[in-house]
């Protein structure tokens, strides 16, 4: 399997790198999750500029037609610089469903809006009782004359508070569940925001008898299943790329860390017992770079959604294992230094640990693999 960028991907993820450097360090990071939003309304208008979130939507939309590859880049440099804004929520999942299964007037309406910054989504699927279960779903659309009323909660939603429209799962039937836009302010919606561990913005979303119009459904009755693996699989692999660049970044501070902090008058740097335990994260990211672009390459190309899903499980196995090890290792080497809200690190390690839960643990992915066989 050939790793190597093209030459296309590679300027488009130089042209990021240059605009994380001079325009979202760290502590222009931390001025945005203090503020009042809990993201960059610059930085989002810049990745608009740039083309990023058109970057996987269809060309007739106004976007570029990119797949989970083409975004690699992006969402590793996303990593390295602990990007906090709503962009696998809007790009990876939100404007997926839509791209792929939406009528044309819900394509027209929505893609070309994604495409150019005026609007984010959220999808909201999780219930309290569903943990990593994609199928199932407790929140009830009860057809009338003028659409469906939906009814049930939602839980930990990214970026519910930011979102212009979600996309709510709900069954319709005795079989199967559906998925459907949904304004978050109309009537009977209430969205709870709140800070996640990482310093993202999510929320948890009630339903209560909300109306909403026959033409909101996305794709057909009761084929949401089949839609929100194939869309989770593709979120899953962007998500992996996005750990290889939280890792890269996480193993250069700590090898910067050994380099410089001084014991017994010498560097901690020497000890040769550290220098193990460094090699052993740097192969744990080259590791987990790897199974990224397999993820990544299966979500866009493999024919067999059996496939898919084993590539994508490996991956999210090899990566949540990759994300303990590196995070928990860059703790102890910094010592006590390492959970200060001074130190970057201590905020990779916060991203790093939601990253491996994220989607399905190592645990759930184990037995994702297992059952296809």
């Amino acid at each position: 399997m050939n790793f190597e960028q093209t030459e296309e991907q590679q300027l488009l993820a130089d042209s990021v790198q240059r605009f994380v450097q001079k325009g979202y360090d760290f502590e222009a990071r931390k001025k945005a999750v203090a503020s009042d939003a809990g993201y960059s309304e610059e930085a989002w208008g810049v990745f608009a500029e740039m083309g990023l979130l058109g970057l996987p939507i269809p060309q007739d939309y106004g976007g570029y037609g990119g797949g989970a590859l083409d975004l690699m880049g992006v969402m590793e440099t996303f990593g390295e610089a602990l990007v906090i804004e709503p962009y696998l929520a809007t790009v990876g999942l939100g404007a997926q469903f839509v791209a792929r299964a939406g009528t044309k007037a819900q394509q027209k309406a929505i893609l070309p809006a994604v495409a150019e910054g005026r609007m984010k989504l959220a999808f909201a699927h999780t219930e309290a009782a569903s943990r990593y279960n994609l199928a199932q779903v407790e929140t009830m659309a009860t057809k009338n004359e003028a659409g469906w009323v939906l009814s049930g909660e939602k839980k930990i939603v990214l970026g519910a508070p930011l979102a212009d429209k979600l996309i709510v799962s709900a069954a319709t039937g005795k079989r199967g569940y559906s998925l459907f836009l949904v304004d978050p302010a109309a009537p009977g919606v209430e969205v709870k925001p709140y800070r996640t561990f990482d310093e993202m913005r999510a929320g948890d979303v009630a339903l209560d008898n909300v109306q909403i119009d026959k033409k909101a459904m996305i794709g057909k009755k009761g084929a949401g299943l089949a839609l929100v693996e194939e869309v989770v699989d593709f979120a899953t692999a962007l998500l992996c790329a996005e750990a290889v660049g939280v890792i890269k970044s996480t193993n250069e501070a700590t090898l910067e860390y050994l380099k410089t902090r001084k014991q017994f008058g010498v560097t901690i740097g020497t000890f040769q017992a550290l220098q193990h335990r460094m090699v052993d994260m740097f192969i744990s990211g080259e590791q987990a770079r790897s199974m990224a672009c397999l993820a990544a390459s299966k979500a866009d190309a493999a024919d067999d959604a059996d496939d898919r899903r084993r590539a994508i499980s490996a991956a999210k196995i090899k990566i949540a294992d990759a994300c303990r090890h590196v995070s928990q290792e860059s703790i102890q080497l910094h010592g006590g230094m390492g959970m200060t809200e001074e130190m970057k690190v201590s905020h990779s390690f916060r991203r790093l640990t939601m990253i491996a839960q994220q989607f399905g643990d190592a645990d759930h992915h184990l037995d994702r693999f297992a059952a296809i066989g």
